[in-house]
């Protein structure tokens, strides 16, 4: 792999390697069977590994409406990557629940992350996948950085 000429814009870079890192993730379940899964369920899933919550949680969790998420939820559902059940707490209201299929994906996608970073390191060493770990997550904000749905739990 020849080093990127430093002519190239360091945003357009940072750009072109996520798009990257999206297009193996999707290739990589979908050849496992989740060709159907969708830009958001991996926030969802992995919000959900952690507590199932109701759809205004996962909206709070998801800094987004909750119409926005209930069609998130809906089209997870129709899809089989989640359930709702009955809050024990409140009969009124529902929970959200990964399915088995559910998480079986996110357990490939936590599978791929592990692999892609080991890939880095073979390739580049150690050393500079911690450099760069730690150059991108000076880029991002602190409250980004503490965001529970970015991080790796469990993977």
């Amino acid at each position: 792999m020849t080093a990127p000429s430093q002519d190239l814009d360091l945003g357009i870079v940072l750009g072109l390697g996520y798009q990257e890192f999206v297009r193996e993730l999707r290739e990589t379940v979908a050849a496992q069977g989740f060709e159907d899964s969708g830009r958001s369920d991996g926030y969802v899933l992995r919000s959900l590994a952690r507590k199932p919550m109701n759809i205004s949680e996962l909206a709070e969790r998801l800094e987004i409406t909750k119409q926005g998420a209930a069609q998130i939820v809906d089209d997870m559902q129709r899809r089989g990557y989640l359930e709702r059940r009955d809050d024990p707490n409140d009969r009124r209201a529902k929970l959200l629940y990964p399915t088995e299929r559910g998480n079986d994906l996110l357990s490939a996608a936590r599978k791929f992350h592990r692999r892609f970073e080991q890939r880095l390191v073979r390739a580049h060493g150690a050393e500079a996948v911690a450099v760069l770990r730690t150059m991108l997550g000076a880029i991002a904000t602190e409250e980004n950085m503490a965001d529970p749905r970015f991080h790796a739990f469990g993977m």
